[in-house]
């Protein structure tokens, strides 16, 4: 498959207006080349370690022959399930690139103890574990690599052969790793995680799954050399401009897949664009859709519509104002990739750093730290509790009363993001609400599975324009579980991590509504009644 875009409207305007700057500015050939000036002095020191995506195909293929060789012992073992633990760009990737090739891979990017739960108990004797963390102190994937040790411990089977390790070099992980005896594989530091999808982070859990990932850098290494030119037609240049360039600036893009030749991309590229742009009090909201969003039919003027098609139409037949984009998966990450470096120039951001992203850890390990008392409800309705800012609670006493005050905080450059810190397997009828609080509002809505968009959408939340509003659900685990060698529970990490957010996001201005469901399975109707 060639890789087409196809633009109109506004982006049309902007990519005629853009684009030839940024060829006469070598953006592209400077991205290549590593250049850290690109995107001002305040940037320079970070964008010089960071800029390793744009070899990453080149510095990936080595790593193929040992992944494949680790697949088929494992496979010779009767291992055939394998389990990634990971948050945001250690497991967004994987979880596209697998579930587009058609290749089970059990993603476990949660604190929530239902879903720890679920995944221990599932097939454990011939399971394998990638845990990932660039870093090697993420939190959430330490905790989860304990309880997968004390399974694994309790069951008979020896750890170091089934738990592998993907890590950066020298990272607290990999010391760790190497010293207890840990296959461990090592990625290029130089890479950010969100950048990471074809580096180790993205290839080992999905070559030990089974895609064909050799394949998968020929894709991407297909589109590179045009990607490097300083072109007109260069895609990176054209989407970058078209989604970053329009005046006024639709600092909103919504993205909707047609069809289903790549599965749960929006996922993976909402990370990469909140996370690079949402800082300064500016960046670019990514927006997942489905066919039927509201937003699609809404016209809004602050949203730039991008689809991504089986294949590209002629510019006449692109949908008014629209961005039609298609290529093969490896294809579209490095031209994302680019295009969002592109983006950060034109924005005048760093996008390759995350300040905001820390404020919400702090938060939560001040919580562990100090364990307070639950903050009481302002209120409980129908076993729901209700918690929140002052502007959104005071003076109601129904989750419908609660829920239409938070939408009436959304303004009209606004929108409004649900956080759902549960098990998302047992409670997925909550993606739901989506669509549904879009039409209500009348605007922009995202969605994020807690805490995994802590480590995405989380940045845009907090660093991005003040034009947000945030629902918050969180529920009672039926049953806890214990983290091994910790002072506290999976089921008390994600509520503190869920109150550290909430903490953060007021203390920034934010309107927060956080419903806590008692009864999850008794709860759901009321919560969608109410909203209905």
């Amino acid at each position: 498959m060639s890789f087409d875009i196809s633009v109109s409207g506004a982006a049309a305007e902007a990519v005629e207006r853009v684009v030839p700057q940024l060829v006469s500015d070598l953006v592209a050939s400077r991205i290549t080349d590593g250049d850290p000036t690109l995107w001002g002095p305040d940037a320079e020191e970070e964008s010089a370690k960071r800029l390793g995506w744009v070899q990453a195909v080149v510095i990936s293929e080595p790593l193929i022959d040992d992944i494949l060789a680790l697949r088929d012992k494992l496979h010779a073992e009767g291992i055939n399930h394998i389990v990634l633990c990971g948050m945001g760009g250690s497991s967004l990737a994987p979880e596209v690139i697998t579930r587009t090739a058609g290749v089970e891979l059990t993603i476990l990017d949660s604190t929530d103890p239902g879903q720890i739960l679920s995944a221990l108990n599932d097939r454990l004797e011939t399971t394998a574990v990638v845990v990932s963390s660039k870093s090697g102190s993420t939190l959430e994937t330490a905790s989860q690599r304990k309880a997968y040790e004390k399974a694994f411990h309790d069951a008979g089977i020896d750890p170091l052969e089934r738990i592998v390790i993907v890590t950066d070099p020298d990272s607290p992980l990999d010391k760790d790793a190497r010293a207890a005896g840990y296959r461990v594989f090592n990625a290029d530091p130089n890479v950010g995680g969100r950048y990471s999808a074809l580096t180790a982070f993205g290839l080992v859990p999905s070559g030990l799954a089974g895609v064909d990932i050799r394949a998968l850098l020929e894709e991407a290494s297909s589109i590179s050399i045009q990607l490097a030119v300083d072109s007109p037609s260069n895609p990176a240049l054209i989407l970058g401009a078209a989604i970053a360039g329009t005046t006024p600036l639709k600092n909103k893009v919504g993205i909707v897949a047609d069809g289903t030749y790549i599965v749960g991309f929006g996922d993976w590229v909402e990370q990469l664009i909140a996370e690079s742009t949402g800082k300064l009090g500016t960046g670019l909201l990514p927006v997942v859709l489905d066919t039927t969003s509201p937003e699609l039919s809404e016209n809004l003027a602050d949203v730039q519509i991008v689809r991504l098609v089986g294949s590209a139409r002629a510019t006449e037949h692109v949908r008014d104002g629209e961005i039609e984009i298609s290529g093969t998966l490896g294809a579209q990450m490095l031209v994302w990739e680019y295009a969002v470096a592109v983006a950060g120039r034109l924005l005048a951001i760093n996008p390759f750093d995350q300040p905001d992203v820390e404020s919400a850890k702090v938060a939560t390990r001040a919580l562990l730290d100090s364990r307070p008392a639950p903050l009481a409800p302002a209120f409980a309705a129908d076993g729901i509790e209700v918690r929140g800012s002052a502007d959104v609670v005071a003076g109601q006493d129904t989750i419908a009363g609660v829920i239409d005050a938070l939408v009436a905080q959304i303004g009209p450059d606004g929108y409004l993001a649900i956080q759902a810190y549960v098990d998302s397997h047992t409670l997925h009828q909550l993606s739901d609400l989506r669509n549904l609080l879009a039409a209500k509002s009348g605007r922009p809505v995202t969605f994020g599975w807690g805490p995994r968009f802590l480590h995405s959408t989380g940045q845009f939340h907090k660093g991005g324009p003040a034009i947000g509003a945030f629902l918050q659900i969180t529920a009672t685990a039926p049953q806890d579980l214990e983290i091994p060698d910790s002072p506290f529970s999976f089921g008390y990490l994600i509520q503190a991590q869920a109150a550290g957010d909430a903490t953060v996001l007021e203390q920034h201005g934010r309107p927060v509504l956080t419903l806590t469901l008692t009864d999850a399975t008794q709860n759901l109707a009321t919560l969608f009644s109410a909203v209905d």
